[in-house]
C-alpha cells in the first residue's frame, strides 16, 4: 500500500497496522541504501536517516533535505521512499537499518507503539504541547506520552459553488437531509448535485457518518464497540437516501481526493481535501464556498490526517534523533509554516501559525483551518483497519445491498470488539 494523502484521510477503513504490513515482503522500497550510525564513542558525527514517503507537490524533496543539511548535531541523510511507503517502512522496523526518524499518518500505530518500535517523545515536545492544535496532538497520545510531533495537517471539506446554490434558491446546507434536498434542487443534465467519489463516497464517508450521528467508535475504555446505536441506523438511512437521489453523482472525470469534477463543472458540491484549494480558487474564484460534513443528528465534523515525526526504538543515536525532530517540527516554526504553504495547501499544527500560512490566513482556507480546529476528527489510534473493513463492509451491504442495519452493524460490532480484545491483549 502506498501512502498517500487519500490512505490518510480514508476514515472508511484506517490505517493498517503494522503488524499487517509486516507480512507484505521483504522489498523496502529505498531509493539509497540506509546508513548506519557510528557507534557511541566513535569521535564521528552521528548519522542518521530520515524517511518521508514521495509527496506529489513539486519542492518538497528538495527542501526537506536542505532542512536536513541545516541541522548541526548530526549528519542526516534523507531517503526519499519512491513506492509502497508503509510496507517497505514495516519492513524495515524489523530490522537493523531502520530508519532513526520517519514519517507516519497520525502517529504511530497502536501496534509500533506496544511493539516498542518507537520512542516516546513527550519530552522533546516539552511544554510546546500546548502550542498544537489538541485534537491533533491527542491522536498522537497513548498511555499520556506523545509518541510523534506533527509535521501538517491535511483535510477534508465540502467545496461549494455559491452562484449555483442561489441561482437554484437553496442555502448551503447543515444537515445530511438538507444536502440531499439542495444536491437535488441544484442538479441538471450537465451538471450534478454532489459528488464524493466514484464508489458514491461509501469509503471516504463511513466514519463521517458515525461521528454526524453523534455516535462514537468506542467506549472510552477501548473495550467495546459503541457505534452499533439507532442513531446509526438513522444517519446511513440519510446517507441511503442521499445516495439514492437524483443529485448524487457516482461517476465523473475523477475521484474525489481530485477536485476535476468539481473544477470541471461536473458537480456544484464535492468532497474533497484542501489540498486542491489553489486549483479550486483558480478555476472559480470568490464563486467557491467550503462547509464540514453536515451533522445527522449529531454535529458537523471535518476529518483531518497529520503526516508526523517518529523516532525509531531501534535507533543507535536516540538522543540526537530526538533533537532533530524537536529542532524541526518543535522549534523551526519557519519551516513549519513553509512545510504548510509552499507546497499546496496544508495547516499548519499550530494554530498560532495559520496568520503565517498564507493560504489558510484568510478567505476559504480561513474558514477550513477553523473547521479543524473547532470540529475536526481522527479515526482513533484503537481503530485498526480490521476494524474499519468491518465497519466499511457492513455500511456497504446497508446501502448498496438494502440489508438491514441492525443486523450489519451488529456483526461490524462484534468484530471490532474482538479485535479491541486483541490490541489490548
Amino acid at each position: 500500500m502506498s501512502l498517500t494523502r487519500r490512505s490518510l484521510l480514508t476514515l472508511g477503513g484506517g490505517l493498517a497496522a503494522a503488524s499487517a504490513l509486516a507480512a507484505c515482503g521483504s522489498n523496502t522500497g529505498r531509493t539509497s541504501e540506509p546508513t548506519v550510525a557510528p557507534t557511541a564513542g566513535s569521535g564521528a558525527v552521528p548519522a542518521l536517516s530520515q524517511w518521508y514517503h514521495q509527496y506529489g507537490e513539486d519542492g518538497v524533496e528538495e527542501a526537506v533535505r536542505a532542512w536536513a543539511a541545516e541541522f548541526g548535531g548530526a549528519t542526516v541523510n534523507v531517503n526519499w521512499v519512491l513506492a509502497n511507503y508503509e510496507d517497505a517502512l514495516a519492513a524495515a522496523l524489523l530490522t537493523p537499518t531502520a530508519p532513526d526518524v520517519f514519517e507516519y499518518a497520525n502517529g504511530p500505530t497502536l501496534d509500533m507503539i506496544k511493539a516498542g518500535q518507537v520512542v516516546d517523545l513527550t519530552d522533546a515536545v516539552g511544554d510546546a504541547a500546548s502550542q498544537f492544535t489538541p485534537s491533533v496532538l491527542a491522536r498522537m497520545t497513548y498511555d499520556n506520552k506523545i509518541w510523534a510531533i506533527p509535521q501538517t495537517v491535511d483535510m477534508q471539506l465540502l467545496y461549494y459553488r455559491k452562484s449555483v446554490l442561489a441561482a437554484a434558491g437553496v442555502d448551503a446546507p447543515d444537515t445530511l437531509e438538507e444536502l440531499t434536498a439542495v444536491a437535488n434542487a441544484v442538479a441538471t443534465p450537465e451538471m450534478g448535485g454532489f459528488f464524493a467519489g466514484n464508489d458514491g463516497g461509501i469509503g471516504v464517508l463511513g466514519l463521517l457518518l458515525m461521528w454526524a450521528a453523534g455516535v462514537e467508535e468506542m467506549n472510552e475504555d477501548h473495550t467495546e464497540a459503541a457505534f452499533n446505536t439507532p442513531d446509526l441506523y438513522e444517519a446511513v438511512a440519510q446517507y441511503k437516501a442521499l445516495f439514492d437521489s437524483p443529485g448524487m453523482v457516482k461517476s465523473a472525470s475523477a475521484d474525489w481526493s481530485d477536485a476535476s469534477p468539481f473544477i470541471n463543472g461536473e458537480t456544484a458540491m464535492q468532497w474533497g481535501g484542501l489540498w486542491d484549494l489553489p486549483k479550486v480558487t483558480a478555476a472559480h474564484g470568490d464563486d467557491v464556498g467550503v462547509l464540514p460534513f453536515p451533522s445527522a443528528g449529531g454535529a458537523q465534523v471535518v476529518p483531518f490526517g497529520a503526516f508526523s515525526a517518529c523516532v525509531a526504538a531501534s535507533s543507535a543515536n536516540v538522543d540526537v534523533a530526538k533533537e532533530f525532530v524537536k529542532w524541526l517540527w518543535v522549534d523551526s516554526d519557519d519551516k513549519q509554516v513553509q512545510f504548510s504553504d509552499a507546497f499546496g495547501t496544508h495547516i499548519p499544527a499550530k494554530p498560532a501559525l495559520f496568520d503565517e500560512a498564507s493560504q489558510v490566513a484568510s478567505g476559504v482556507g480561513s474558514d477550513a483551518a477553523g473547521f479543524v480546529t473547532d470540529l475536526g476528527r481522527s479515526n482513533a489510534l484503537f481503530w485498526t483497519s480490521a476494524s474499519g473493513q468491518a465497519y466499511s463492509t457492513a455500511l456497504s451491504n446497508v446501502v448498496l445491498k438494502g440489508a438491514d442495519a441492525a443486523s450489519e452493524f451488529g456483526s461490524a460490532a462484534d468484530a471490532v470488539t474482538a479485535e479491541l480484545k486483541r490490541v489490548n491483549g
